[in-house]
């Protein structure tokens, strides 16, 4: 590597340098005076272009066993910085799991290489490792959890000329999603077709998508998966719906209640393991004969109109008046505890409603009872399931910010997994706990019938939990460029730390940017912030690229539970727009919460 190729590489990996400290740095590890690194001089460069200062200042101040961490000096790290009520067994575990010199680790030492391998883990993130795994009880009755949700999952791009396709249905249940949109169409040949009506989306084939959902529905969770079905086709087709579903997912599909007889509430997530269930209309004297099969005797299909997205698209010339559908029976027979029918209003919801009768807010419908009815929302949900879907207007498949109805108790808040944006930022953060199984126990005040809880005006309560977060944000490793063609795109980088949650937690803060340097940039900032809802609270790093004459660019971002954090000096994992890891690239900070 000459000293020209040393320059490029620099800026390949997002850091812009002084000439004249490259060049002396280049020329202090030329040991062999050649005017190229190579091997061992490569190596040394690169020790030296990494060295991390502020690593070495924590682990100096606990090494005291002749430069080296003892397992009594790793477990007062532990304690005293880390907060983790941890003894030496522990200590010694972590020294046999990161420590990468043989001799040490016999000698049950933790060397500075093993002090960073640690840091850099699963055990040294920001997220709690304890939350990767399925740690909330999951034998409530299902309308006591958040569900992950995808609106019009069929689609790619944008609501009006985007391609359909069965991988965007591997997309959302990968990404833990669990519960996804069919919009069903009368297709040629007597076969229902998923597309977004009256526009110029891609058809696919209705019985593709139910092969998909049955090979994809429990790769990543074992939990229920819910098919929110927006029907729009003939009697004939429904049928063939209903075929389709009943031979495709054969045991998978519930058709029936557990145990035959239809209880007085919900099933919970571990009773519906494995199991799909159909969300859709339901024919009156049906729901009857789950309890009194003779009263099918003499039965008519019924008219049933749709009450879901189709309605809120505005009536353009050539699209046909909206008509009451005929629902055919052998579809009706599929719904068993996610029928949907129209909302009444709370009081007549509370009067009239059976548990398993759900309901579906347009966007707008859904925040104005969110802000002006937040408390009676949270009770109806305590009994009810609720559904939320984007405006029909969001041609782009653009999203709404999902934690105000998270905040109302709505457990099927559905958004566009197909948009990379803030909102699906914030329901990838919240639904990674509990082992990413898309399912998560809403907090027990917003399951209690009688609950006083209002997140539009906090009062005294047991959600009121007052939480003090510390926030050093110490230093970046290995940023990705924004633009890896342009010759002047080492990044400006800046952190800000946002804080969503109930109104009142909601709030952010900024570090300074650092000029050029992607690399290894370092802040030393302090924030604060007051938490007063801690379990309805998500944090996000966001990191961008800082520009002066326009918008700074996104680079990176990661979003977790406030519940999840983990005290101490710890990395923050860096995610793409999309969701997906950098390698290698992280924030490092100090965490501390404490309660007020």
């Amino acid at each position: 590597m000459t000293f020209k190729e040393l320059k490029h590489f620099l800026g390949e990996i997002n850091v812009k340098v002084d000439d004249l400290y490259a060049e002396k740095l280049f020329n202090e590890c030329d040991t062999s005076h050649s005017k190229t690194l190579e091997g061992s001089e490569i190596e040394e460069f690169y020790k030296r272009l990494t060295y991390r200062n502020e690593i070495e200042v924590i682990y100096s101040k606990y090494a005291s066993s002749k430069g080296k961490m003892s397992v009594e000096d790793l477990g007062n790290f532990l304690r005293m910085e880390q907060r983790e009520d941890v003894g030496l067994n522990e200590a010694v575990a972590l020294i046999q799991k990161y420590e990468l010199d043989e001799a040490a680790k016999e000698k049950k030492l933790m060397s500075r290489d093993g002090f960073l391998m640690y840091l850099q883990s699963s055990d040294g993130l920001v997220l709690n490792p304890t939350h990767t795994l399925v740690y909330q009880d999951m034998s409530q009755p299902l309308n006591h959890y958040f569900i992950s949700s995808s609106h019009n999952t069929y689609l790619m791009e944008d609501q009006l000329k985007g391609p359909s396709s069965t991988e965007a249905y591997v997309r959302a249940l990968t990404k833990g999603c669990r519960c996804v949109e069919l919009d069903c169409w009368d297709g040629p040949n007597g076969d229902p077709v998923i597309y977004h009506g009256y526009t110029l989306t891609s058809k696919i084939l209705f019985k593709d998508v139910i092969r998909t959902v049955k090979e994809y529905a429990f790769k990543n969770s074992e939990y229920p998966v819910v098919l929110s079905l927006e029907t729009h086709c003939s009697m004939d087709q429904q049928k063939v719906m209903a075929h389709h579903m009943k031979t495709i997912l054969g045991s998978m599909l519930l058709t029936a209640p557990l145990g035959g007889k239809m209880p007085t509430h919900f099933p919970s997530p571990e009773q519906l393991k494995g199991k799909i269930l159909v969300k859709g209309k339901k024919l009156q004297s049906r729901e009857h004969s789950m309890t009194s099969p003779e009263s099918l005797q003499g039965e008519e299909e019924e008219s049933v109109s749709e009450e879901d997205e189709a309605a809120d698209l505005p009536e353009e010339k050539g699209m046909p008046k909206k008509s009451k559908l005929k629902l055919a029976r052998e579809l009706s027979d599929l719904v068993v505890f996610c029928k949907s029918v129209h909302f009444p209003g709370f009081e007549t919801a509370r009067e009239t409603q059976a548990f398993y009768e759900m309901s579906s807010f347009g966007e707008s419908k859904a925040f104005k009872l969110a802000q002006e009815s937040a408390n009676r929302f949270v009770i109806h949900n305590t009994r009810q399931l609720s559904r939320t879907y984007p405006r029909g207007t969001r041609t782009d498949s653009s999203n709404y910010n999902p934690v105000d109805l998270w905040n109302a108790g709505c457990q099927i808040v559905a958004l566009n997994f197909q948009t990379s944006d803030k909102s699906m930022d914030l329901n990838q953060g919240k639904f990674q706990q509990n082992g990413f199984s898309g399912y998560i126990l809403k907090p027990r005040f917003m399951r209690d019938g009688q609950t006083q809880f209002n997140p539009t005006s906090i009062m005294q309560g047991e959600w009121l939990t007052p939480k003090k977060l510390h926030v050093m944000i110490i230093s970046g490793q290995q940023l990705p460029k924004v633009n890896k063609n342009k010759n002047n795109s080492i990044v400006d980088p800046l952190v800000r730390i946002e804080i969503s949650g109930v109104p009142r937690d909601v709030c952010s803060a900024e570090t300074e940017h650092i000029e050029d340097n992607g690399f290894n940039p370092s802040w030393n900032k302090n924030f604060q912030f007051d938490i007063c809802v801690p379990e309805l609270a998500l944090v996000r790093f966001v990191v961008e690229d800082h520009d002066t004459a326009s918008r700074n660019d996104f680079v990176a971002q990661y979003t977790l539970p406030f519940m999840s954090l983990q005290n101490g000096y710890r990395h923050v994992p860096l995610l793409t727009k999309e969701g997906n890891p950098i390698a290698s690239s992280s924030i490092f900070v100090h965490i501390m919460v404490v309660d007020q």
